[in-house]
């Protein structure tokens, strides 16, 4: 799994960074991507995508990753810029910047699926990288971990939204949740659930506003029989 890594490094690439991101899919919460750099030589642990393991082992591996890594950048677009630019550009512009915080500087990138725009390195992409390269993998577990921790938090300060179980993918119970409770601020009104769920609450409101201003039948008799 760290083949390319050994060979960049034996060309003269010695800080090789794997970058990916998470959280292209949920309802709420931000979008984060990691740039996860290894010294040359190092001996790879046993990663793998971060969505096939299970969230204590990705909580294992991302301290063992921590620890054997040369330097880990995190970067994050919060959901008003998400909302802003759309989803595709956030997923780009956190990768960019998880890029950009790295100490020392990567001389070259390996990113999942896509290539960074506005970074100087030389960088390749490839399909689903993080099943294949160790150190794209590794920084799918670092980003996956920091963006579960966040919706942990959100859980708390947010209640009723479930986003501690559910991280804010859309599972039947955030679907519920939504409509019952309507959007949060941490709820991205660019996507269509949310959207749908905002123009719920406006036809509820509106209907109740008219309601609470339209004269009942006693009180329009009443009326009536004053006018006559």
């Amino acid at each position: 799994m760290i083949r390319l890594e050994r060979l960049l490094w034996d060309t003269g690439y010695y800080h090789v960074a794997g970058v990916d991101e998470v959280g292209v899919g949920p309802l709420a919460g931000p979008l984060v991507a990691a740039a996860v750099v290894y010294p040359p030589g190092s001996q790879p642990l046993a990663v793998a995508d971060s969505k096939v393991l299970s969230a204590a082992r990705r909580v294992q591996l991302d301290r063992q990753i921590r620890a054997g890594a040369e330097s880990i950048g995190i970067g994050r677009v919060e959901v008003a810029r998400l909302d802003e630019i759309g989803v595709y550009k956030a997923g780009l512009e956190a990768m960019r910047l998880a890029v950009e915080q790295l100490l020392p500087l990567a001389d070259y990138l390996l990113v999942d699926a896509r290539r960074i725009p506005g970074v100087e390195q030389g960088q390749s992409a490839y399909k689903k990288g993080d099943t294949f390269i160790y150190s794209v993998a590794s920084a799918s577990i670092v980003a996956k971990v920091y963006r579960d921790a966040l919706m942990l938090d959100a859980g708390k300060r947010f209640p009723g939204y479930g986003f501690e179980r559910h991280m804010g993918y859309g599972t039947a119970e955030h679907m519920a949740a939504l409509g019952e409770l309507g959007p949060c601020s941490i709820h991205r009104r660019s996507f269509e659930p949310v959207r749908k769920a905002l123009a719920g609450m406006a036809t509820v409101t509106g209907s109740a506003t008219v309601e609470a201003v339209r004269p009942g039948p006693t009180e329009v008799s009443g009326l009536n029989e004053e006018a006559l």
